[in-house]
């Protein structure tokens, strides 16, 4: 296994921050921390403080792990052939959840959360980042929207993925202007119905335009 050191220092560098950041405030910390809000902002899981290194550590050290095999354990060697295009990728996904681990360590330190909408600020931003990537992501079975349909064909991949992009990237900035203007009701519904549909239609588009490749090849 090929591994720059130098390349990979930035990757390494934003996965120990969330656990150099909870070395720091550690003695500050209680005992008893919350470890999860619901959609309200309120806490519904409470943990012993020890239960957040391994938190951070699933989130930031494991995740960077099984970034850094997906490419050799990859059948088709797809994501080799992203190349620096999914080096990128691999650093808005670790600093995404790298950013969430601080921002779960902060809160359970002061045991509240000021402001609930902060919760869906993450989410948008990732709707936005992997929106804007879909357009340049191989077909693989890792990454991306992996249906029957776009297994099967290239084609439909590069549609699906193109047209998945747009409205997750829309979304995403409908979410962030949410938390931004209106009330936490409002952003919940928002964050809710834009999760929905990122799900269901790239779905649905797939099969349909795997029909219709279909019907065009049998003319």
């Amino acid at each position: 296994m090929n591994f720059d050191f130098k390349k990979e220092l930035p990757l390494i560098g934003i996965v120990l921050t969330p656990l150099v950041y909870l070395y720091i405030i550690w003695e500050s910390i209680p005992n008893r921390v919350p470890l999860h809000w619901n959609y309200d902002g309120v806490v519904d899981n409470w943990g012993e403080k020890y239960t957040l290194i391994l938190m951070t550590s699933f989130m930031t050290v494991f995740f960077y792990l099984l970034m850094l095999f997906l490419p050799k354990i990859d059948p088709k060697k797809r994501l080799t052939i992203m190349g620096n295009k999914f080096y990128q990728l691999k650093f808005i996904l670790l600093l995404f959840f790298s950013c969430l681990a601080i921002i779960i360590i902060y809160f359970s330190k002061n045991q509240e959360m000021p402001n609930p909408s902060l919760l869906y600020m993450p989410a948008a931003i990732l709707f936005i980042a992997l929106g804007n990537y879909f357009k340049v992501i191989q077909p693989n079975y890792f990454i991306g929207i992996k249906t029957p349909w776009t297994l099967e064909n290239k084609e439909v991949w590069k549609a699906t993925h193109l047209m998945a992009g747009k409205i997750w990237m829309l979304g995403g900035f409908l979410i962030l202007i949410s938390c931004l203007i209106f009330s936490k009701e409002i952003t919940k519904n928002t964050l809710i119905t834009v999760t929905i549909i990122n799900a269901i239609v790239p779905i649905l588009f797939s099969y349909f335009k795997f029909k219709q490749i279909e019907k065009e090849a049998r003319l």
